[in-house]
């Protein structure tokens, strides 16, 4: 509580009633709406009074007879500090705020004014401590939950990308299992694998005609200049007693991202949450979910398919597993866990055909969209962790019910599209997917293409 009101210290010579103003419904009312920059307890509420708590679903709901063979966890990293360029523009809005006469209208930017800037462009999305606590506690839940596959001495297999708050969050990973696998801190190295971890970066049709292509964005960029934004930066701007012309929708989105990271990083409520009510917050949650959609979900179908290079490699090992098991042969990689990036687990979610809606997420259906699948909050909040879990089972009825699946995201339970079931026959989900495993070659998805044609024809 003590530190809840430290930014709040420095505004304590405003009048009661501006005060007042300043603290805000409490972040509580935002928090579910922050995007990709969403802290895990959000899609897990029960973590808050007990982060090791496997929480109300905590059963596999597995026949007794089936055992886990092999886990293969791709997890994205822990909580992060603001990237520089993020740094760099709140440095800019915060110093507009300073350079303004305190006006006894706006508490809200007096309030702003004495906050303490206290990033810096050094912390580049780095990995916070709460990102490592993240890790660790996530680590100790899943060998809780699957305690047969983190059994002493059993191997594991770390990979990461190569940025430092994914190597960072391997390390906390493995250190939050010493105890149950019997690990000295240093015994497994964090391989570097970003072929997999970034498949994105090494598919030069994504690149040039999603990443490094402005026109690919154009409902988003739609979006910021639409009505709902509109709104929402002159109310924003009202609030600063600022000229609404000083504002643009990328400032408001990094006032709202620090109420978010202040949550996320310090588990305080920011004044800069002062600023936004929660339909506000739905708002600035489409725009993040609107470029989610467009550069790593459903919007173009290159951001799928370039992930198809990690989803064979998942089945080539589960079919690795199979083989061994079948040859009565001990399980050579029980344990594979690799840490990448909201960017890693969207476009696979996608390419396996989870959070599809009906309508495509456009500039002008905003409101049609209120009740969508598609929200990256609920998706790929930090820490987030999509699990395949492949089991041994006796006494089956016929040989294809003998190896069995389960996938599990933020530690939840699929459903698989194929049955509307939480297990599936391994034979039968291979089936699902027998399309992508067997035609999706990331080298010709990912060639551009030679004649020298529109992006957007060619998207």
């Amino acid at each position: 509580a003590v530190a809840a009101m430290a930014p709040y210290r420095a505004a304590a010579a405003l009048p009661s009633v501006a005060i007042l103003l300043l603290l805000p419904l409490a972040s509580a009312g935002l928090s579910g709406y922050f995007g990709t920059k969403s802290r895990y307890e959000e899609v897990n509420p029960h973590l808050l009074r007990d982060p090791l708590s496997l929480g109300p679903a905590a059963g596999s709901q597995l026949p007794a007879a089936c055992a886990p063979l092999q886990l293969r966890a791709l997890l994205r990293h822990g909580t992060r500090y603001p990237t520089s360029g993020q740094i760099r523009r709140l440095g800019q809005l915060h110093a507009r705020l300073l350079r303004r006469p305190a006006a006894a209208a706006c508490p809200a930017a007096a309030a702003l004014a004495a906050w303490q800037m206290w990033y810096e462009e050094s912390l580049d999305g780095r990995l916070a401590p709460q990102g490592r606590r993240d890790m660790e506690h996530l680590a100790r839940r899943l060998a809780a939950r699957f305690p047969a596959l983190f059994a002493a001495r059993r191997r594991l297999a770390l990979a990461s990308s190569s940025k430092h708050r994914c190597l960072q969050s391997g390390a906390a990973f493995r250190d939050g299992l010493g105890p149950s696998l019997g690990l000295a801190s240093d015994e497994v190295e964090v391989e570097v694998n970003d072929s997999l971890m970034r498949f994105f970066d090494h598919c030069a049709k994504f690149v040039a005609l999603v990443e490094d292509n402005d026109a690919a964005m154009c409902q988003v960029d739609a979006f910021k200049e639409g009505p709902e934004m509109r709104e929402v930066l002159e109310k924003v701007a009202s609030a600063l007693c600022l000229p609404v012309e000083e504002l643009n929708a990328d400032l408001v989105q990094v006032a709202f991202l620090t109420c978010s990271y202040e949550l996320a990083i310090k588990n305080v409520t920011s004044p800069w949450c002062s600023l936004f009510s929660e339909e506000d917050a739905k708002v600035l949650e489409y725009l993040n979910d609107l470029k989610q959609y467009w550069k790593r979900g459903y919007g173009y179908d290159i951001n799928s398919r370039s992930s198809c290079i990690l989803f064979q490699d998942i089945f080539r090992h589960l079919d690795k597993a199979v083989e061994e098991s079948k040859s009565s042969k001990p399980i050579s990689s029980p344990l594979i866990v690799q840490v990448g990036h909201a960017e890693t687990l969207q476009p696979l979610l996608a390419l396996m055909g989870f959070f599809k809606d009906d309508e495509p997420l456009k500039a002008n259906n905003y409101v049609r969209q209120t009740h969508r699948k598609f929200r990256s909050g609920r998706i790929v909040p930090y820490a987030a962790n999509l699990v395949f879990v492949l089991y041994h089972c006796d006494q089956v009825k016929t040989s294809k019910e003998e190896y069995q699946v389960q996938v599990l995201l933020n530690e939840k339970l699929m459903l698989f599209h194929h049955s509307n079931e939480t297990i599936s026959t391994y034979a039968d989900l291979k089936d699902y997917y027998k399309d992508i495993l067997e035609n999706c070659h990331f080298k010709e998805e990912c060639e551009l293409p030679k004649i020298n044609i529109t992006a957007v024809d060619e998207l």
